[in-house]
């Protein structure tokens, strides 16, 4: 009787230790596959920046050859109506880009170092907050840059181009709640943490 329980116990656990050895590769495994598309995104991100900055010096330098440029952002209607209004919009434009690039970095930086044994430290806490503040920026200023380049409309300087850049920006700021939230609740999950290892 006694032979057949252990039996049963040492099957009940095996077959949890497989369980927990399915569910931890499985989550490597998304993990592996989410640090990938992060990396794509941040190296998109990366070239998108640096052309748009390409874009800038060459409308500075040689402003004819814009129009032959990544995404042909050509602003010199823009230039020639008035340089500040110029510099401000295509400051909008670049700190955005830099902004999401910076962004996906952290992101990058983050799943490198989460611990899925020990998913509440203090590392990921503040992490995840210094990525919902990064989000509210992008949103905040996605959102600035599209009511400043609205009012432009009526001085008869086209945006159209310019509206893609920031058509998101409500997203961004749900998005960088839902992430504070989130970031919330595991610097929570430290604190608990941290009172159950003090009391054991």
């Amino acid at each position: 009787m006694h032979i057949c329980c252990l039996t049963i116990n040492i099957y009940y656990l095996c077959d949890v230790i497989l369980t927990i050895r399915t569910m931890s590769k499985r989550n490597n495994f998304v993990f592996t596959v989410l640090q990938i598309v992060a990396w794509i995104i941040f190296v998109g991100l990366c070239i998108e920046a640096g052309a748009l900055l390409v874009n800038f010096v060459y409308s500075l330098v040689k402003p004819e050859v814009v129009q032959h440029l990544y995404e042909k952002l050509d602003l010199s209607e823009m230039y020639e109506y008035n340089q500040w209004m110029y510099f401000g919009i295509y400051s909008f434009i670049l700190v955005i880009s830099i902004l999401k690039a910076y962004l996906f970095y952290m992101v990058i930086r983050l799943l490198l170092k989460f611990d899925l044994l020990k998913p509440f430290n203090s590392y990921v806490a503040t992490q995840v907050t210094q990525i919902s503040y990064f989000t509210l920026s992008i949103g905040l200023i996605s959102y600035v840059a599209r009511e400043v380049t609205r009012s432009l409309q009526h001085h008869g300087v086209g945006i159209d181009k310019l509206s893609e850049y920031w058509t998101d920006s409500q997203a961004w700021i749900l998005m960088a709640a839902v992430v504070y939230v989130i970031a919330t609740i595991i610097s929570r999950g430290v604190e608990i943490q941290n009172e159950n290892d003090l009391t054991v």
